[in-house]
């Protein structure tokens, strides 16, 4: 989950709370304890305000954020890879077999 909330923020400068909750279709406590550990990381920034007189939360991601998303993707695409190669292998070889 984690992941995607920093796919959902690297497309864009800044996200609602409420957008990010609705579009992950997580619950407010479930995206909170999230954010935090993202947030503790330096992952993420929160910024607390209003919009008018409602209270909200903005969502950015931080240079590192952005960052480690690129080399979670990197470390995934390289898995990925791998998976394929080995599935291509094993099939090949099974062809050989009587």
């Amino acid at each position: 989950m984690r992941l995607a909330i920093l796919t959902v923020l690297s497309e864009t400068q800044e996200c609602k709370f409420s957008t990010l909750r609705d579009e992950l279709k997580l619950t407010d406590g479930n995206l909170n304890r999230h954010l935090r550990v993202l947030e503790q990381a330096n992952l993420l920034h929160v910024i607390k305000g209003y919009e008018g007189r409602r209270p909200t939360t903005w969502l950015r991601l931080t240079r590192q954020g952005r960052a480690a998303l690129r080399a979670e993707i990197t470390a995934l695409e390289q898995v990925i890879t791998r998976l394929r190669d080995t599935s291509t292998n094993h099939l090949d070889s099974n062809q050989d077999a009587p």
